[in-house]
């Protein structure tokens, strides 16, 4: 069984019940859900002029290499209305692999590690809440260094439910 952190984002529509929604589906085409993270609330990185994001992360278990959980991950934000027109743009769900086992994945589809992962802390704090010890494999620190490290000002909040 291959170990894998991905995480999901929502800024539109009912953003928490995406972020259930796409965990269910998650669970019942791609992997067990081993560990979620807490929700947490932030302001859009990136494109800044839209709502602000749910994030979570999720540790899976799976039995799917890289690629197919892409092909999956994909699937899943269409069946829950994803629309694919700007970077960084608004969307009902976005589902990121952030890591794959230990593996360095880099082709034209697929980056893993997700290559922004040090420089964002809506990703870093739910990631560092479930595995602060994870060691990056590209650059050798684990996930609270990153954390501590990470230049971004973005403030992450915990989302009351």
């Amino acid at each position: 069984m291959n170990t894998v952190y991905i995480q999901l984002g929502s800024n539109i529509g009912e953003r928490e019940s995406f972020i259930t929604k796409s965990m269910h589906k998650v669970e019942g085409d791609i992997g067990k859900i081993i560990t979620a993270s807490s929700i947490f609330e932030t302001t859009a990185w990136g494109n800044e002029n839209q709502n602000n994001f749910l994030n979570s992360v999720i540790e899976i278990k799976t039995p799917f290499d890289a690629f197919t959980i892409l092909q999956k991950s994909q699937e899943i934000e269409n069946n829950l209305g994803r629309k694919r027109s700007d970077k960084w743009g608004e969307r009902t769900i976005d589902i990121d692999i952030l890591f794959y086992n230990n593996k360095i994945i880099n082709t034209k589809e697929l980056t893993i590690p997700h290559p922004l992962i040090q420089k964002r802390k809506f990703v870093l704090v739910p990631l560092s809440e479930i595995a602060p010890n994870y060691k990056h494999p590209i650059l050798k620190k684990n996930i609270s260094t990153l954390l501590s490290e990470c230049k971004d000002t973005q403030k992450v909040l915990d989302y009351e439910i």
